[in-house]
């Protein structure tokens, strides 16, 4: 059972400064809860009860907000000193667990992986690295990711690159610490790009499609969205 999250909550939410200013996108208001409140209480309800935030942007709102714990989940933090990209937030934040592996969350998507079924998929293919992926319409604004019909991942393209229907990183992973400790990464790096996009010929990394709600926050029209869908939610 995986009882330990990071969440990347360190980031500036530059596409919301039209509706939202001086506010850390984690702490983005819905329905008058921040996002990270929702994110947490989805976590709890997989028996997650250790999150690691990784914070850096306004991060003192976050700390002054969550303190030492929230329902029930005792709250560390990592806190960049400068942005070390979204790789080298969960690397620092890998050095706060208690335990070797992590479901891996962002600060600003909320999508409804059941943990515990995305745990056994990952541990049955004994891998370091499992990326949860969503089936979209559209792929364009998160680019594509291609897997085999052993859910191993063959490439990962870039964000424009592909339209139409197809499989999307969802922002949820989960990590063992041995791949950081195995793979030579500096302490600032890109996911996206040093990870995902050079590495996946050279590591294994496995992919597992989910359907459950998936929402990303990140721009004004979602942000809305998210006002009209939380309130069904059960966090």
């Amino acid at each position: 059972m995986i009882t330990e999250a990071i969440i990347l909550a360190g980031g500036f939410g530059t596409r919301l400064r039209k509706v939202l200013e001086d506010v850390p996108k984690p702490m983005a208001p819905i329905n008058g809860r921040p996002f990270l409140e929702y994110q947490l209480n989805y976590l709890k309800s997989f028996g997650i009860n250790r999150a690691v935030l990784s914070i850096g942007y306004l991060s003192h709102q976050i700390q002054s907000h969550f303190g030492s714990s929230f329902n029930g989940i005792e709250i560390v933090y990592a806190v960049e000193k400068t942005p070390l990209g979204t790789g080298g937030g969960i690397k620092l934040a890998y050095n706060e667990l208690k335990t070797n592996e992590a479901v891996v969350v962002n600060g600003d998507t909320l999508f409804e992986v059941n943990i515990k079924d995305f745990f056994k998929l990952h541990r049955a293919k004994s891998s370091l690295f499992s990326l949860a992926l969503r089936e979209l319409d559209d792929v364009s604004r998160y680019g594509n990711v291609l897997i085999n019909d052993e859910n191993q991942i063959y490439k990962f393209a870039e964000k424009g690159s592909h339209h139409g229907e197809g499989l999307i990183n969802g922002g949820v992973y989960i990590i063992h610490a041995e791949f950081f400790e195995n793979t030579n990464l500096p302490k600032k790096f890109s996911m996206e790009k040093d990870v995902f996009e050079s590495c996946y010929k050279k590591r294994n990394f496995y992919g597992f499609p989910f359907s459950n709600y998936f929402l990303d926050i990140g721009i004004p029209e979602d942000f809305e969205k998210a006002q009209d869908d939380f309130p069904k939610l059960k966090y």
